[in-house]
């Protein structure tokens, strides 16, 4: 089995649309990592989240605001034989992409930010109160650099659980 990096931005997309849930790194004053998951959206380049207004994460990266975001696809348990351990694997995409965050303060903004995020569950245009929104911290992930790699590529005559029903 085998690791390829995808550099196609439409497969690059794909994985992350994918996704339910990414995964927030970051690091504090004293370099102790700290890492959230999170739901998300994802438009042009861009990657919203949306939180309180304050907490831990939003004092780190006030003071440091170079954060990581990884996005996993629905992993896949996969083989090449049933009595070797060593080839079992899991077939998956992930995104790694990093940036430095922006806290998004404009209503109308934020007002758009929290339909991307909620485009990545549903399609559905919201409406949404001035508390609601005044409430909210929303930040927009401009992406600096964007890793992504399909891992466990199968080989022929490898098995997928997930195609003969043993999941």
């Amino acid at each position: 089995m085998k690791t390829f990096s995808i550099e196609e931005k439409e497969r690059i997309e794909k994985v992350i649309r994918s996704c339910k849930v990414c995964f927030v790194g970051m690091a504090d004053e004293k370099g102790k990592p700290y890492v959230l998951p999170m739901n998300f959206g994802y438009e042009d380049g861009i990657i919203y989240l949306h939180s309180a207004q304050e907490g831990r994460s939003i004092r780190t990266m006030e003071k440091n605001p170079k954060i990581c975001v990884t996005f996993c696809s629905d992993p896949e348990l996969i083989r090449q034989h049933p009595e070797v351990a060593c080839s079992y694997r899991m077939r998956a995409g992930s995104v790694i992409c990093e940036g430095e965050v922006e806290f998004e303060e404009d209503f109308d903004d934020k007002v758009k930010a929290l339909n991307i995020i909620m485009r990545q569950y549903i399609d559905k245009e919201f409406t949404y109160s001035t508390p609601a929104v005044n409430n909210v911290k929303i930040w927009k992930l401009p992406l600096k650099t964007v890793g992504a790699k399909e891992f466990g590529i199968m080989k022929p005559g490898s098995i997928s659980y997930k195609d003969r029903g043993e999941f």
